[in-house]
């Protein structure tokens, strides 16, 4: 197992914690602090960083040539798609569709995955390549979990405010691999002088240097 796979497994742990506290449950049917999503389709969205490692994870072998982790942000087309475009539509229909069962079920089936995870990780080589079927296109296993421990660290984020709770802590070598995408992204996106001068300089700092 890679120190890839275990901090996965540590955050997706802290996010099946999360979807299990009574705070989020209160505030299932209220907005949430992402437009358009429910505090339920946004837990429900959470979840499926779980749910859909395990899905891949039960696919056969692909043999295909895997992307890089950049590119892979280079082809995902919620990245630049406005609230009532398709991808987002489906983001947040998907995250409801898991929501549907209430608190509890998505709780209790959050745990059980990542219990399920757990072992099933333990077998995997991190260059194993799964194939995405929202691209199509392959990445290697270890590629994909940072993509999902990036979703589960800024989902996590956005649950805990939407529900009036502090944002749990992640793992030091998680937030360091979450933290070096989000600026290699946001220096692709703002360029790296841009990136360099917020966090260096706040009298030159840009208005924003988000990587999304």
């Amino acid at each position: 197992m890679t120190a890839i796979m275990d901090g996965y497994l540590a955050v997706a742990a802290i996010a099946a914690d999360l979807l299990g506290e009574a705070a989020v449950a209160r505030r299932w049917a209220t907005p949430s602090a992402l437009p358009g999503m429910s505090v339920g389709a946004l837990a429900g969205h959470l979840a499926r960083q779980i749910f859909s490692v395990e899905a891949l994870l039960a696919q056969g072998s692909c043999d295909q040539r895997p992307i890089s982790l950049l590119d892979h942000y280079a082809r995902v087309p919620w990245i630049g798609a406005g609230p009532d475009d398709e991808p987002n539509v489906g983001i947040r229909r998907d995250g409801a569709a898991e929501a549907a069962a209430g608190p509890a079920v998505l709780a209790a089936r959050a745990r059980e995955a990542t219990a399920r995870l757990s072992s099933s990780l333990v077998g995997e080589r991190p260059d194993r390549v799964v194939l995405l079927p929202w691209g199509p296109w392959p990445l290697m296993l270890d590629d994909l979990l940072v993509t999902r421990m990036l979703e589960i660290a800024v989902h996590c984020d956005d649950l805990a405010h939407s529900a009036g709770l502090p944002t749990p802590a992640l793992p030091d070598d998680v937030a360091d691999t979450v933290l070096v995408l989000l600026a290699r992204l946001a220096a692709r996106r703002r360029g790296m002088t841009a990136v360099l001068r917020a966090l260096s300089r706040a009298e030159r700092a840009p208005t924003t240097i988000t990587a999304f």
